[in-house]
Protein backbone atom coordinates (compact mmCIF):
# COMPACT_ATOMS: atom_id res chain seq x y z
CA UNK A 1 0.00 0.00 0.00
CA UNK A 2 1.34 3.27 -0.98
CA UNK A 3 0.79 6.42 1.35
CA UNK A 4 -0.26 9.64 -0.93
CA UNK A 5 0.00 12.04 1.56
CA UNK A 6 -0.71 11.92 5.39
CA UNK A 7 -1.26 14.51 8.77
CA UNK A 8 -2.09 14.54 12.84
CA UNK A 9 -4.56 15.91 14.16
CA UNK A 10 -4.49 16.14 18.17
CA UNK A 11 -7.89 16.15 19.75
CA UNK A 12 -7.97 17.52 22.88
CA UNK A 13 -11.70 19.23 22.70
CA UNK A 14 -15.16 19.18 20.06
CA UNK A 15 -13.63 21.81 17.92
CA UNK A 16 -10.49 19.32 16.94
CA UNK A 17 -12.83 17.08 16.42
CA UNK A 18 -15.06 19.26 14.38
CA UNK A 19 -11.67 20.17 12.46
CA UNK A 20 -10.96 16.63 11.88
CA UNK A 21 -14.37 15.75 10.09
CA UNK A 22 -13.86 18.74 7.82
CA UNK A 23 -10.02 17.49 7.25
CA UNK A 24 -11.44 13.81 6.11
CA UNK A 25 -13.97 15.80 3.90
CA UNK A 26 -11.66 17.01 1.84
CA UNK A 27 -9.60 13.84 1.75
CA UNK A 28 -12.64 12.56 0.33
CA UNK A 29 -12.92 15.56 -2.01
CA UNK A 30 -9.96 14.75 -3.27
CA UNK A 31 -9.55 11.31 -4.48
CA UNK A 32 -13.52 11.69 -5.67
CA UNK A 33 -15.04 9.76 -2.71
CA UNK A 34 -18.94 8.75 -3.61
CA UNK A 35 -21.27 10.75 -1.28
CA UNK A 36 -22.31 7.70 0.27
CA UNK A 37 -19.22 6.32 1.54
CA UNK A 38 -18.10 9.76 3.04
CA UNK A 39 -21.22 9.75 4.70
CA UNK A 40 -20.37 6.48 6.26
CA UNK A 41 -16.62 7.29 6.54
CA UNK A 42 -17.15 10.41 8.68
CA UNK A 43 -20.43 8.57 10.66
CA UNK A 44 -17.36 5.94 11.77
CA UNK A 45 -14.98 8.73 12.25
CA UNK A 46 -17.43 10.67 14.44
CA UNK A 47 -18.14 7.87 16.67
CA UNK A 48 -14.42 7.20 17.15
CA UNK A 49 -13.31 10.34 17.88
CA UNK A 50 -16.17 10.72 20.48
CA UNK A 51 -15.07 8.05 22.41
CA UNK A 52 -11.65 9.64 22.59
CA UNK A 53 -12.86 12.24 24.01
CA UNK A 54 -15.06 10.70 26.22
CA UNK A 55 -13.10 8.30 27.18
CA UNK A 56 -9.51 8.92 26.94
CA UNK A 57 -9.79 12.98 27.41
CA UNK A 58 -8.40 13.14 23.49
CA UNK A 59 -5.54 11.88 21.35
CA UNK A 60 -4.23 12.23 18.33
CA UNK A 61 -5.82 10.99 14.71
CA UNK A 62 -2.91 9.96 11.46
CA UNK A 63 -5.03 11.22 8.58
CA UNK A 64 -3.69 9.27 5.29
CA UNK A 65 -4.73 9.29 1.69
CA UNK A 66 -3.57 5.47 0.49
CA UNK A 67 -3.56 3.96 -2.96
CA UNK A 68 -3.17 0.38 -3.95
CA UNK A 69 -3.60 1.12 -7.81
CA UNK A 70 -4.53 3.65 -9.72
CA UNK A 71 -8.17 2.79 -8.86
CA UNK A 72 -7.49 1.22 -5.38
CA UNK A 73 -7.80 5.16 -3.26
CA UNK A 74 -8.91 5.34 -0.11
CA UNK A 75 -8.76 7.13 3.30
CA UNK A 76 -7.51 5.16 6.59
CA UNK A 77 -7.76 6.82 9.63
CA UNK A 78 -5.95 6.19 12.94
CA UNK A 79 -7.19 7.33 16.44
CA UNK A 80 -4.85 6.62 19.18
CA UNK A 81 -5.28 7.66 22.69
CA UNK A 82 -3.26 7.02 26.37
CA UNK A 83 -6.61 6.56 28.16
CA UNK A 84 -7.48 3.33 30.44
CA UNK A 85 -7.87 1.09 27.69
CA UNK A 86 -10.22 -1.43 27.06
CA UNK A 87 -10.64 -4.48 29.46
CA UNK A 88 -12.58 -7.05 26.60
CA UNK A 89 -12.39 -5.77 23.20
CA UNK A 90 -14.38 -9.04 21.87
CA UNK A 91 -17.42 -7.85 24.49
CA UNK A 92 -17.11 -4.44 22.95
CA UNK A 93 -16.83 -5.42 19.76
CA UNK A 94 -20.47 -7.19 20.23
CA UNK A 95 -23.53 -4.81 19.68
CA UNK A 96 -25.30 -3.79 23.36
CA UNK A 97 -22.06 -3.88 25.08
CA UNK A 98 -21.49 -0.49 26.75
CA UNK A 99 -19.64 1.08 29.41
CA UNK A 100 -21.16 4.43 29.27
CA UNK A 101 -24.50 4.04 29.12
CA UNK A 102 -25.14 4.59 25.47
CA UNK A 103 -26.70 1.63 23.17
CA UNK A 104 -23.25 0.22 22.63
CA UNK A 105 -23.56 0.35 18.82
CA UNK A 106 -19.96 2.72 18.89
CA UNK A 107 -17.16 0.07 17.59
CA UNK A 108 -19.44 -2.66 16.11
CA UNK A 109 -21.53 0.19 14.25
CA UNK A 110 -18.34 1.51 13.29
CA UNK A 111 -16.55 -1.75 11.88
CA UNK A 112 -19.49 -2.57 9.67
CA UNK A 113 -19.27 1.18 8.05
CA UNK A 114 -15.66 0.98 6.76
CA UNK A 115 -13.66 -1.37 4.79
CA UNK A 116 -11.36 -2.50 7.08
CA UNK A 117 -11.26 -2.01 10.76
CA UNK A 118 -8.53 -3.05 13.37
CA UNK A 119 -8.28 -2.43 17.34
CA UNK A 120 -5.62 -2.80 19.89
CA UNK A 121 -5.92 -2.06 23.47
CA UNK A 122 -3.87 -2.49 26.55
CA UNK A 123 -5.47 -1.32 30.31
CA UNK A 124 -4.02 1.22 31.70
CA UNK A 125 -1.71 2.30 28.32
CA UNK A 126 -4.75 3.29 25.93
CA UNK A 127 -6.22 2.39 22.70
CA UNK A 128 -5.54 2.52 18.96
CA UNK A 129 -8.12 2.21 16.11
CA UNK A 130 -7.50 2.12 12.64
CA UNK A 131 -9.98 2.50 9.95
CA UNK A 132 -10.09 2.40 6.15
CA UNK A 133 -12.91 3.05 3.49
CA UNK A 134 -11.74 2.98 -0.29
CA UNK A 135 -13.23 4.80 -2.57
CA UNK A 136 -15.72 2.40 -4.13
CA UNK A 137 -16.42 0.17 -1.76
Amino acid sequence: MTIISKETIAIRTEQDAVFLRHRVTEYCVKIRMGLVNQTKLLTAASELVRNMLRYAGGGVVLCEVVSQSVLMMGVRLTFTDKGPGIADIAAAMKDGFSTGKSLGLGLPGTKRLVSQFDIKSQLGKGTSVTILKWKNG
